[in-house]
């Protein structure tokens, strides 16, 4: 049985788990060592984006819409295709201006401004409070379903039951508790929270194992495959509907807008940039991102619409709300394991959106709202306070607690009223308002404060004109006249028909006329008003982020006045704490060549410096305030700044231009250099090569001319002497033959004009008609071999009468070499993930390995007359090296002195494609 206080301790632990993780996280993070400087956990991190909307309410979509659930999904997966060239400029702006939130982005922008912070941050909370309510709702409804088990019992209304015996309350404040723990345990002027990233990317694993567990289960265990599903939804005519576009009650239309605004959202979210721009840690992890994230919610929703039709199918008296299908269906059947697995899954998606949500609006709220107007209201004495980190934490406290506690109240007040999806669509909405001043903050250099502020304030009010009012109409708390007649009793002010637009859903309706306003305000007062000097420098700094980074030492030109180190010192001390500052006008000193702060003089890349260390710890727009605070700077005029823009830009054209030119230089001459060496090279080796064909020449020669003098000189000879002085010469002349043959061999081979005969092999038996060539000459020295040949070896494609000659070559030099007394070989062949390995280990002397490289480096015979070194290798080495090569293999050596010599080559597996072509030879190796 499913009791409540079981559930409620496997929540704890996993809550438990989480934290864990995340205090795991923060101590390698602090030790320099990060688990998230990883690309695969960056991409994790992104499916924050999967919430219960996700988790719960795809499925309650589907069955209402059909695949009308898909384009919250499909936006995201297109968007990610442009990431590389949008999301790559905003991570890379808010590294140079050490940005903390998407208000601080927004702030920075158009000229630091705290007016424009503020508004951004307003949004942002009115807009997410629906979205952290529908996070409520999911969990304790599933808490509350849960707690009635094995009877399905659908929860009932929040607003008529009593305070102290909702569940969604101590939800609420659970999460509060657990996310203040979790992401304000200290301030970091970097903004980022490594632990928490660790610990997102860990609960996107969870829900998705969760999600694919109940799909499986409902697809394979309730039903007989996804086929078997659709069959039977084809004989419910409303089943039916739900799988088509014309039919299931989502128009074309509305999956265009459902599109863009998933486009945005999965942007613009404070959650998403909080997780894609503030705690990157690597911009070239977007690589890997923007095809696992689609990944992701490709795997995410494959079971959401076979769960929606096999719930109405199986709860067909449609008493089951199907929101809860997820859980419902494992607990129809009573699966005790996964329906607490699947609630862990739908746990884990409300806690990461409210963790990473809840941080990322109690910046905002701190930097943007709290901290400016109380450093301007003076009864709170903030500048006598030497230490205001502790302050800076509270305030993020507090506003995680409000934020949940309005979330809550929203789902008090409204939250019934609308499906998980329908929440969550309110608040793309919302977010959806930022996209002009963003985009066009990053590619337009004309856009203004002025501008942002009026596009922002325009699509904000008809946002809340016609989707936040009619939510609240629809729960009662707002006069139904107020839907049906617009305000003030004219029908043109209807606020889901506004100025008689009709035939749209709710969701289309708002998102067409909030854009329309927001950039249309944006746009107009832009073109209308003139930027200040602030606004230009940052619109230059933003627009232009690519070709050069204002925002590091480049910055400090458009800034001009004087300051002092004991003024600025003490400034950041305030807010990052003492030891904190120290350490980092201590580093700043020492990437100058300075050992002390002493050193430091209080010049324009100082104070840059100080401005943008602070903006890590209270926004940027605050912080240009407190450093003018302790400052005199000099007024630049838009003239001065253009100008100085101007020469920045040709000095670093010119720049880059020599640059340039330096690297075409260093690579010519590396090339030049390269040449010259291998030059070198080719003649060391032509020298080698002259010498062991030489030497290998006048050895036999010196032979047959000593016997053959022997017999012309002595006559008096016997036949029995003869007739071995003849042998002798005979031998010596199939030696000379032989290696006459080598040569012309080795010859063509390095020539080009080698014939090959490739066709398809079986290695093993290349190699045991190999062995059966050389069968006498074993016997002859009385060697013992032995074979370990794998059975049913895949194909190769090679010349079987080249190969015969690698095989021929390494046996005989494995006879010639094995112990005198007691000789033995022994011959493997086995397969490998690259292909099959062929080893010839005998037991003789062995080789050093400073003649291991020789043999295979110089070519040449070592040292015949040397006991403990390899005779007569000459060239059968090179040449068997150079065929193994040629058919994409290689060949080596591995031996110890005193325990003999394994010499051994790969060859890759035929993969149906034509005889390779010539390969360049591989690096030299003498081990495998």
């Amino acid at each position: 049985m499913l009791q409540g206080w079981v559930i409620i301790s496997v929540s704890f632990a996993y809550l438990g788990l989480l934290f864990g993780i995340a205090y795991y996280g923060d101590k390698r993070a602090d030790a320099g060592r990060s688990i998230i400087a990883n690309p695969a956990i960056y991409a994790l991190s992104l499916a924050v984006y999967c919430t219960t909307w996700t988790f719960y309410g795809s499925v309650g979509r589907a069955a209402s819409a059909g695949i009308g659930f898909l384009p919250i999904y499909l936006g995201p997966t297109l968007v990610a295709g442009l990431w590389w060239f949008v999301m790559l400029k905003i991570i890379r702006i808010s590294k140079a201006h050490r940005i903390t939130s998407i208000a601080d982005f927004v702030a920075s922008r158009y000229g630091k401004s705290q007016l424009l912070g503020g508004l951004v941050t307003v949004i942002a909370v009115v807009g997410v409070v629906p979205y952290i309510s529908l996070q409520l709702k999911a969990v304790s409804n599933s808490f509350t379903i849960l707690t009635h088990y094995p009877d399905i019992v659908m929860p009932a209304k929040a607003a008529t039951q009593a305070l102290w015996q909702d569940s969604a309350l101590y939800i609420a404040m659970t999460l509060a508790a657990f996310t203040v723990l979790f992401g304000t345990r200290h301030l970091d002027a970097t903004e980022r929270h490594e632990g928490m990233v660790a610990a997102i990317a860990f609960e996107s694993v969870i829900k998705l194992l969760a999600f694919l567990a109940v799909g499986l289960f409902v697809t394979f265990g309730l039903f007989n495959g996804m086929g078997d599903i659709f069959a039977r939804a084809e004989l419910v005519p409303k089943l039916k509907a739900l799988m088509t576009v014309a039919d299931s009650g989502s128009s074309y239309g509305s999956w265009w807008s459902l599109t863009l605004l998933s486009m945005l959202s999965v942007m613009l979210l404070p959650r998403q940039f909080q997780i894609a721009v503030v705690e990157n840690v690597n911009e070239q992890h977007l690589r890997k991102a923007v095809w696992l994230f689609p990944l992701y919610l490709l795997l995410i929703n494959i079971f959401v619409l076979p769960i929606a039709l096999g719930g109405m199918l199986h709860f067909s008296t449609g008493l089951v709300d199907a929101d809860t299908f997820v859980l419902t269906l494992p607990m129809s059947e009573r699966h005790e394991a996964l329906t607490l697995l699947v609630f862990i899954g739908g746990l884990s998606a409300a806690t990461g959106m409210v963790i990473v949500e809840t941080i990322a609006l109690s910046t905002m709220i701190c930097n943007d709202l709290v901290m400016p107007l109380a450093l301007r209201m003076k009864a709170l004495r903030l500048n006598e306070r030497h230490d205001l980190s502790g302050l800076l934490l509270g305030i993020r406290r507090w506003a995680i607690v409000a934020i949940l506690m309005l979330g809550y109240i929203y789902f008090r007040a409204a939250g019934e009223a609308y499906a998980l999806v329908g929440i969550g669509l309110i608040s793309f909405a919302a977010v959806a308002q930022f996209a002009p001043a963003i985009f066009g903050g990053i590619y337009w250099k004309g856009g203004t404060r002025n501008g942002a502020i009026a596009g922002l304030l325009g699509g904000f009010a008809v946002w809340g004109y016609t989707l936040l009012l009619p939510s609240f109409a629809k729960s009662g708390w707002l006069s139904s006249e107020f839907l049906r007649e617009g305000l003030f009793g004219l029908t043109l002010l209807r606020p889901q028909q506004l100025f008689g637009l009709t035939g749209m859903d709710e969701i289309s309706h708002s998102l067409f006329w909030s854009l329309l306003a927001n950039l249309g305000f944006y746009l107009g007062v832009s073109l209308t008003s003139r930027p200040s000097v602030q606004e230009t420098r940052q619109a230059t700094a933003f627009v232009d982020v690519f070709r050069h980074t204002v925002g590091t030492a480049g910055g400090s030109r458009l800034w001009r006045g004087s300051a002092q180190v004991q003024d600025l010192l003490p400034l950041i001390g305030r807010f990052l704490g003492p030891v904190r500052a120290q350490e980092a006008f201590l580093g700043f000193a020492r990437g100058r060549g300075l050992a002390s702060i002493e050193e430091l003089k209080a010049d324009a890349e100082l104070v840059h410096y100080a401005e943008t260390l602070l903006a890590g710890a209270i926004g940027g727009a605050s912080a240009r305030a407190m450093v003018a605070s302790v400052v005199q700077e000099e007024p630049l005029s838009i003239d001065e700044v253009m100008s100085i823009l101007d020469e920045a830009s040709q000095v670093r054209a010119y720049s880059r231009e020599l640059e340039l030119k330096s690297q075409e230089l260093e690579a010519a001459t590396a090339e030049l250099r390269a040449a010259n060496e291998r030059l070198k090279e080719l003649d060391r080796l032509k020298d080698d090569f002259m010498s062991t064909v030489t030497h290998e020449l006048r050895t036999p020669l010196t032979s047959i001319r000593a016997f053959s003098e022997i017999l012309l000189e002595d006559p008096k000879t016997g036949l029995a002497e003869r007739k071995k002085f003849l042998g002798i010469i005979v031998k010596e002349t199939e030696r000379l033959t032989r290696l006459i043959n080598q040569v012309l061999d080795m010859a063509k081979i390095e020539s080009g004009n080698a014939e090959w005969h490739t066709a398809e092999l079986d290695l093993r038996a290349v190699i045991e008609e190999s062995v059966a060539a050389t069968s006498s000459l074993f016997n002859d020295r009385h060697v013992t071999l032995t074979q370990d040949l794998a059975a049913g070896t895949p194909l190769i494609l090679a010349d079987r009468d080249r190969l015969i000659q690698v095989m021929l070559n390494l046996l005989s030099n494995a006879v010639k070499f094995c112990d005198p007394a007691r000789g033995l070989v022994h011959v493997s062949l086995r397969q490998e993930r690259e292909g099959l390995r062929v080893d010839v280990r005998d037991n003789g002397s062995g080789i050093s390995a400073a003649d291991q490289k020789i043999i295979f480096e110089r070519f040449r015979q070592v040292g015949n007359t040397m006991t403990d070194k390899p005779q007569g290798t000459g060239l059968g080495l090179p040449i068997s090296r150079h065929i193994v090569e040629r058919f994409g293999g290689r060949l080596w050596v591995q031996s110890e002195p005193g325990h003999g010599a394994t010499f051994s080559f790969t060859l890759p597996f035929n993969q149906g494609t034509s005889a390779p072509a010539a390969a360049p030879h591989p690096p030299d190796r003498t081990s495998p």
